[in-house]
């Protein structure tokens, strides 16, 4: 298949004559809005490259470099995605989950002190934070590069929708598509980020589908009117699920859409992906979830090719392998064989 192409950047942008692999400073990974679209292509890049390392057994040339994950909420993609990520590139890890649990945090200490400290035995700390700004304090204070790996309930991360674009632009061109991001979005910090992200790109329309009380928030429709985005805020999927290239499902948990949407299964299913629904989707179009799924995905999508979860979990280790190396290069290392 081709490699997709971008025919066009918002008048904001860098000029398209600029290399996309030119080597762009990036200092921290905090918020989507801080990408270009020359910067994502320069990481698309290096993420095509990585899938090619992880075929041949990673690489050595970061044995000398240390990540700390230090997580105060639970995950088991993210981190361990991560962790994978430096090892392959032949990092070492320091690793602490419930970090607020098990750290001097439980007796009071701020964010801030245990960044100074963690900052000064690492390289680089990859951060999941209660409170929706804990990735930028962290960030303030940090010796070393900081990585967003979901901030709060209503914040964002970044790497998620990174991985998801990337998935997304190993099918098509991104410019002009049409996305349906469908579930809980007052507090989807995947959808939010994405919404940045596709914000970025030519002749984008997005589809806001879920409850009205669930739907996404002001600031995220107050910057897509900013920046001439199209955009519409839908309560029932069928008016959508056909003309959308790509659908986002993102999960959904029961007791809240019962709660608004009706009582019993019929509300559940309004927002639902089964097999039924997949059948009036495009031929071409593209189903995409950040996992983990609960009662909004059916088992029984997996098998359609259409279906890029599993892709989009892999594609995680490769885009955030392509993180780890734009944050730890001061210069791009010559001749690497990987770009």
């Amino acid at each position: 298949m081709p490699e997709p192409t971008i025919t066009a950047l918002k008048p904001s942008q860098p000029p398209a004559s600029e290399s996309p692999l030119r080597r762009t400073p990036l200092k921290h990974v905090i918020e989507s809005q801080q990408f270009t679209v020359p910067l994502l292509m320069e990481l698309f890049a290096r993420s095509r490259g990585m899938e090619h390392v992880v075929a041949r057994g990673g690489t050595l040339d970061y044995q000398n470099r240390i990540m700390t994950a230090l997580f105060y909420a639970p995950s088991t993609r993210t981190r361990l995605s991560f962790e994978a990520a430096m090892h392959r590139l032949g990092g070492r890890v320091l690793s602490t989950e419930q970090a607020g649990a098990f750290s001097s945090e439980i007796e009071g200490e701020q964010v801030e002190d245990s960044i100074r400290i963690i900052s000064g035995y690492s390289d680089v700390i990859v951060i999941r934070h209660s409170a929706d700004d804990g990735a930028r304090r962290a960030a303030e204070v940090s010796l070393v590069p900081v990585i967003n790996a979901g901030d709060g309930n209503g914040g964002q991360h970044p790497t998620q929708a990174l991985l998801d674009l990337y998935t997304i632009y190993r099918q098509r061109p991104l410019d002009g598509l049409s996305v349906a991001i469908i579930g809980e979005l007052d507090r989807g910090r995947t959808a939010r980020s994405l919404a940045y992200l596709l914000a970025k790109f030519e002749r984008v329309k997005m589809f806001f589908v879920s409850p009205p009380q669930l739907q996404m928030k002001q600031d995220i429709l107050d910057y897509l009117d900013e920046h001439g985005v199209r955009y519409e805020l839908e309560s029932d999927i069928d008016r959508v699920i056909g003309e959308v290239d790509v659908v986002y499902q993102t999960r959904i948990r029961p007791e809240r859409v019962r709660d608004i949407a009706g009582r019993g299964s019929d509300g559940l299913r309004r927002y639902a992906i089964d097999s039924k629904v997949v059948q009036r989707m495009k031929p071409d179009a593209l189903i995409l979830h950040p996992l983990p799924r609960t009662v909004e995905l059916d088992k029984s999508v997996d098998a359609d090719p259409r279906a890029m979860y599993f892709r989009q979990a892999m594609n995680g280790l490769y885009v955030r392998m392509a993180l780890l190396t734009m944050l730890l290069e001061k210069e791009p290392a010559a001749g690497s064989a990987w770009w």
